[in-house]
């Protein structure tokens, strides 16, 4: 799928207004991936040497405790961690603001549901998981 910007008409200096504030926003988007990739980078190595077996079942629950994260998203985070450790070059993609966290988590944040979650991608990304959980049963007696 392409994705073109529009064509608009606007004057000179309010076009090179926007085309300033239009790259600040992706500086700032750049910025704010390479330093989650430091904050995944930090996890992965806090998980591998156990700190937070202080009381705690898991690094995701420390970290849902620590830093206010829903479980979910804590697991979501511990998971991506590991796997971009066996991933240089995702990592570092990530870590140069190349890449973003949606694109370089979503072989990982799926993968535990297994092959059917292929197809349920862009829901899953949406965080609508329970919602699917509550409509595909309705689903199957529809078709029955």
């Amino acid at each position: 799928m392409d994705i073109h910007a529009p064509v608009i008409s606007v004057p000179s200096q309010l076009a090179a207004e926007l085309d300033r504030l239009g790259d600040a926003i992706a500086e700032l988007s750049a910025q704010l991936e390479a330093a989650t990739a430091r904050l995944l980078d930090l996890i992965r190595e806090f998980d591998a040497r156990g700190g937070w077996n202080t009381g705690f079942r898991s690094c995701a629950a420390w970290l849902s405790w620590r830093v206010g994260l829903d479980p979910g998203a804590a697991r979501e985070r511990v998971r991506v961690a590991r796997a971009l450790g066996t991933l240089p070059l995702l990592a570092q993609a990530l870590a140069r603001g190349k890449l973003s966290y949606a694109k370089a988590c979503a072989p990982y944040c799926t993968s535990w549901l297994g092959s059917s979650a292929r197809s349920r991608l862009a829901l899953l990304r949406r965080g609508r998981i329970r919602a699917w959980r509550l409509v595909e049963p309705l689903r199957s007696v529809r078709s029955a």
